[in-house]
């Protein structure tokens, strides 16, 4: 005799299957925050091989070395991303004392046109050396620990370097290295999720890499047009920042607005503002979600979720990570799902 009817029985053992695998999530989640300078450079590393195998697998067509053609991938990126870092840093270098000028004679504007309100400004402007020497204390207490961040930053970086070598020159094993872990005759349903897995996450980047492009493009076109100086190393920026969610566009695009108003004026800035602010409108409501969709198979509003999420459990690094993860978590079930389904009995 049954004491509970099926369906809360069926809703009891899904509520438990939820409990668990939320507990198993969680448990992951606090290993992988332990172990995180090992995690990430792993996970990154991942992403830089799902982005980078396609200009691999030409040159190991074009009969180059694997080991050759990795490394030359490994360099053509270092010297793209450090070519395009040098350039604006030498652009806001050179422009940085137009820069604070240029935000003086905003201010002064601004004091012109609304009286007290703008005298604030002007005041805060002019008075900026003696508010950072009030807080510099407070500045100062935290170098070593910023020190310290900067160091394993910079480890991390390295270590998925080269973990990126080693993932596209040993590519080729991967299906076999899967086999051999795999217990008694799971080889094949193991690897299958792997792939899976891996398809999705090369979907992301292709995703991202295309959304990047045609940012960069945008941006750099209305600052040709605008006749800001250092246009395409900025759109070199922005290529790099849409890489990061929300806070690369917005770091990419102060940078552009900053050069603008140093070089250009306060009229030309507001212009420049004008472009960045209509792009990444366009990015946010129209190219993320329906490329992202498409190339990683997620709804649109499963991709903003799991930012969103990705965001409250790691900060930058979670929204970089999660939409490719959560993408290939999607794919590996959808894999299971194919393979263990149960069919539905047929009525006779």
């Amino acid at each position: 005799m049954q004491l509970l009817p099926d369906p809360v029985r069926r809703l009891a053992a899904w509520c438990a299957v939820i409990l668990l695998v939320a507990g198993v999530v969680y448990v992951g989640v606090l290993l992988c925050s332990q172990f995180r300078t090992a995690v990430t450079p792993v996970l990154l590393a991942l992403l830089g091989t799902a982005l980078l195998r396609p200009l691999h697998r030409r040159l190991v067509r074009a009969k180059v070395n694997r080991s050759v053609a990795a490394g030359l991938t490994c360099v053509a990126v270092v010297a793209v991303v450090g070519g395009a870092v040098y350039i604006i840093v030498a652009a806001l270098i050179d422009t940085g004392d137009q820069i604070v000028a240029s935000l003086k004679d905003a201010a002064q504007g601004v004091a012109d046109h609304f009286g007290a309100a703008g005298t604030s400004l002007d005041d805060l402007a002019t008075n900026a050396k003696d508010l950072l020497a009030k807080f510099g204390g407070t500045a100062a207490s935290n170098v070593i620990s910023g020190v310290s961040v900067v160091g394993e930053t910079i480890a991390m970086a390295v270590l998925a370097l080269f973990l990126v070598f080693f993932f596209l020159r040993d590519s080729h094993k991967a299906a076999d290295l899967i086999r051999s872990m795999a217990p008694g005759e799971s080889g094949d349903t193991l690897e299958a999720m792997a792939r899976r897995a891996y398809e999705a996450v090369e979907g992301f980047m292709r995703g991202t890499s295309f959304i990047a492009l045609i940012d960069a493009v945008c941006i750099t076109l209305g600052l040709l047009v605008l006749d800001v100086p250092g246009a395409v190393g900025l759109g070199a920026l922005v290529f790099v920042g849409a890489f990061i969610p929300y806070l690369g566009a917005f770091i990419s695009g102060a940078v552009a607005v900053l050069v603008a108003l140093a070089d250009r004026g306060f009229v030309i800035a507001l212009w420049v503002l004008g472009v960045v602010l209509a792009v990444q409108v366009l990015e946010g409501h129209v190219l993320t979600p329906m490329i992202q969709s498409r190339t990683v198979q997620m709804h649109p509003a499963m991709v903003m979720v799991a930012i969103t999420a990705g965001a409250s459990v790691a900060g930058v690094l979670g929204m970089l990570l999660a939409v490719p993860l959560t993408a290939a978590v999607f794919g590996v079930v959808h894999e299971l799902r194919a393979r263990y389904q149960v069919p539905e009995p047929s009525d006779s």
